[in-house]
């Protein structure tokens, strides 16, 4: 179940990522509001997710599928660059989330 929890920590990181964008520097108070919440939501799942797996491998893997998500939101969102170079790192990314996931 930690692991499930700290999936959808992740998904809640990429939120907030997304929304800082949306905030125009905290200028705007209802994407504010949604991104602190996203925040909040995020940390807390981290927070439990972390009370049964070890710090490096949770910590690591929740920043992975937030930086993760969050290039390809930004791919869809914000019609950032495609270049294979880019995608080749987000998979090399994927890999090493994948073997903390698997040596642990």
């Amino acid at each position: 179940m930690s692991w499930i929890i700290l999936f959808f920590a992740g998904l809640f990181e990429v939120g907030w990522a997304v929304g800082l964008k949306y905030t125009e520097g905290f200028t705007r108070p209802i994407p504010t509001a949604l991104t602190v919440a996203a925040m909040l939501v995020s940390l807390g799942l981290l927070g439990l997710a972390m009370k049964e797996l070890p710090l490096g491998t949770a910590y690591a893997i929740w920043t992975g599928v937030g930086a993760v998500g969050t290039v390809i939101a930004g791919i869809i969102l914000f019609g950032e660059s495609m270049a294979l170079f880019r995608l080749a790192s987000v998979a090399l990314i994927i890999a090493g989330l994948a073997g903390l996931k698997l040596s642990s």
